[in-house]
């Protein structure tokens, strides 16, 4: 079976030696059949005669054109064709030359499509059934002559048929890859979506664990010597958060494990329910947050929960690098139709807009609109980090919006409202 197909892989390498040899074969098929005598004493039978010189004249060349068969289909069928048709009105008896132009009407039909298969077979077939029933001797009626309406009728119809076999099996072929192309596609796409996700998880986690970290580290550092008390109370703090901070991060980084790998996270992600905690971190920190709820126990889907908690988580952290000293944070979480509006506001001095909109991190404070890394209109600026970006990224993917910009009268305000059916926003969101 190896051989075989190995050496269907060479032909198909060397299509001038297969037709080349196809050439030899039909020559020496003609020649054979010059020595059949169809309307022998005893109907068809062997005689012991030889082509003539005219008819050995008209075979080779139509034998030798099928050797460029495939490079010039009609021209070698108008070749053949016209060879055919010299001795069908010369030859007495006549030799199978036609059977070149038979196998040229195939190709033909190969390798075109099926209107020109049927208008050039139709015509070839008249032609050459034409000529040789007006032709010669012999009565128009003749097997010879219906045999010739037969075999040319059957090579356009087998060349027609083996023309579709081969389109039909491409077209399988090319639907199947382009399934494959668009897994793969499919497979990046979602690969990228969760490498986001976690990227923005990573930068929640961080940014708001690191901000107390250094907010009750520089508390202790100031206090250590007069009020020690105080200090250890700090640094207890520090603790307790950075003990949260590598849990929150194991929990996280675990999702990138092998769905072999052992110890995969089982915590769930952090929602709403987990408010009260959240804000107590930043009373710790020094920093006084009033929590409103109007949501009415609702229980919201996982995905929007974890938006939820994550923007009040990144809005407070702002609060706490960016607001200055006596500032302090109200959140509110509000349940209005089938939306949760969320209010995280600050009256803190730092400035507008500036860094206090970055959320990364940064140096500076929160400075005048478009230093830092937002806006007066909530667009991130030329500078600072993703911390608003992140936020309006999340609230984004799940149909909803998000404002952030600063408050009449000092201080800085972000506003999200996520829809709990994110297909009902979408379409709402996509209508005239």
């Amino acid at each position: 079976m190896d051989n075989l197909s190995q050496i269907r892989c060479w032909l198909a390498r060397h299509p001038l030696t297969l037709d080349a040899g196809l050439a030899v074969g039909v020559f020496v098929c003609m020649i054979a059949g010059s020595f059949v005598d169809p309307h022998g004493a005893h109907g068809v039978s062997w005689v012991l005669r030889g082509p003539s010189t005219l008819s050995l004249a008209l075979m080779l060349p139509a034998a030798a054109a099928l050797v460029l068969r495939r490079l010039a289909p009609l021209p070698v069928l108008g070749v053949t064709t016209a060879l055919a048709l010299v001795e069908l009105i010369t030859g007495d008896p006549r030799a199978p030359v036609s059977m070149a132009a038979v196998i040229a009407l195939f190709t033909v039909a190969v390798a075109t499509d099926r209107p020109t298969t049927w208008r050039v077979g139709v015509l070839t077939m008249t032609v050459l059934t034409g000529t040789a029933m007006l032709s010669g001797p012999l009565p128009w009626y003749t097997q010879e002559n219906l045999g010739l309406f037969a075999w040319t009728g059957m090579a356009a119809a087998a060349g027609d048929a083996v023309r579709s076999h081969r389109g039909f099996v491409h077209a399988i072929q090319e639907r199947a890859e382009r399934a494959e192309r668009t897994r793969e596609e499919e497979a990046r796409r979602r690969v990228a979506e969760e490498r986001l996700r976690i990227a923005r998880d990573l930068h929640d986690v961080v940014a708001h664990h690191i901000a107390l970290v250094n907010v009750q580290a520089g508390v202790a550092a100031h206090v250590m010597d007069r009020r020690p008390d105080q200090a250890k109370e700090a640094l207890s703090h520090v603790r307790e958060a950075s003990r949260s901070a590598l849990n929150e991060l194991r929990a996280t980084v675990g999702l990138l494990r092998q769905s072999g790998d052992p110890e995969a996270p089982t915590e769930p992600a952090p929602g709403l329910a987990r408010l009260d905690e959240l804000a107590d971190t930043f009373r710790h920190a020094g920093l006084p947050v009033e929590v409103a709820r109007a949501d009415h126990g609702t229980i919201l889907p996982a995905a929007v929960d974890l938006a939820a908690y994550r923007v009040i988580q990144e809005a407070l952290t702002n609060v706490q690098k960016h607001a200055g000293e006596g500032a302090k944070a109200e959140v509110s979480v509000v349940r209005v139709d089938g939306r949760v509006e969320i209010t995280v506001l600050d009256g803190g001095a730092g400035g507008a807009g500036g860094a206090h909109g970055s959320g990364d991190g940064g140096d500076g404070d929160r400075g005048r609109p478009g230093e830092g890394g937002e806006s007066e209109d909530g667009h991130p600026g030329d500078r600072g980090g993703h911390g608003l970006l992140g936020m309006r990224e999340r609230v984004t993917a799940l149909a909803g919006s998000l404002t952030a910009g600063p408050r009449y009268g000092g201080g800085f305000r972000v506003h999200a409202i996520l829809p709990l059916d994110r297909r009902a926003a979408a379409t709402t969101k996509d209508s005239p």
